[in-house]
């Protein structure tokens, strides 16, 4: 079985927590408001093909947040140092919701070190108008509408009453650091839209069709913005369709990255 390896990787300004797993082609991993993926059943199934690259966003797994850091914007601008740091070479950039969000806010500066785009229920646009709500308000939402928006299978969701002391307060702490990163303007960036055309490396967008914080026709309208994007919904899926169905997850992503 590979190991994992877990480093510090000093950049300006920031230590940070990366974590790495495989070999081969090499994937650059973005993470979800959840926290990192490396404990999941899609993350050995990628590495057992690629060269698996996730950084720790700060704030999440008991990372702090740098004191010079105001919004997404701050963890893109230091993932763009990342992905020079590793010298990174015709890599797949993939993105999970929030992580999503970052991953096309890199490939609109630059795709020169990617050779293909994955996002995952991403967030990041607002396609509807100023009273329409593309995105579900999951800080104002009760813990039960919450869990029913976000998993197609709510026996999925983790479940405060069986964690100990300690994973509650990380589930706290990461849910701070979701705020932190996306609350204004609430999970986008204005700006995103009129952007993503210099996205010009083949781009598929894998969606829940479960999903109801952002649903698949918000997906849809993303997959609209970016020139030659493709789309595929997962059934029996929400928001995390990697977590709820990783085969046809696994299946979708591989059949892409290697086409």
């Amino acid at each position: 079985m590979t190991t994992v390896n877990k480093t510090t990787i000093k950049l300006p300004g920031v230590d940070l927590q990366v974590v790495r797993k495989g070999s081969g082609p090499q994937v650059l991993l973005l993470h979800g408001d959840d926290g990192p993926e490396d404990r999941l059943p899609v993350f050995d199934r990628m590495a057992d093909h690629y060269d698996v690259i996730q950084p720790v966003h700060p704030g999440f797994a008991g990372t702090a947040i740098p004191e010079h850091f105001d919004n997404l914007q701050d963890l893109v601008f230091l993932y763009m140092d990342l992905i020079d740091h590793l010298d990174l070479k015709d890599a797949i950039l993939v993105g999970f919701s929030m992580g999503g969000w970052a991953a096309a806010e890199i490939a609109v500066m630059s795709t020169q070190r990617f050779s293909k785009l994955v996002l995952v229920d991403s967030v990041g646009i607002k396609p509807g108008g100023p009273f329409d709500r593309d995105i579900a308000d999951v800080f104002a939402l009760p813990p039960s509408e919450q869990t029913r928006i976000t998993w197609h299978d709510p026996l999925m969701a983790p479940d405060p009453a069986t964690m100990t002391d300690e994973e509650v307060q990380l589930l706290a702490a990461q849910r701070v650091a979701l705020g932190f990163y996306t609350w204004e303007p609430y999970m986008h960036n204005p700006k995103l839209p009129h952007r993503l055309h210099r996205i010009n490396i083949p781009t598929q967008l894998i969606w829940g069709e479960s999903d109801g914080i952002v649903s698949p026709q918000y997906g849809q309208a993303l997959k609209n913005m970016i020139p030659g994007a493709s789309m595929v919904v997962i059934p029996k899926a929400g928001h995390a369709p990697h977590v709820e169905q990783p085969e046809e997850f696994m299946k979708h992503f591989l059949d892409f990255a290697k086409s």
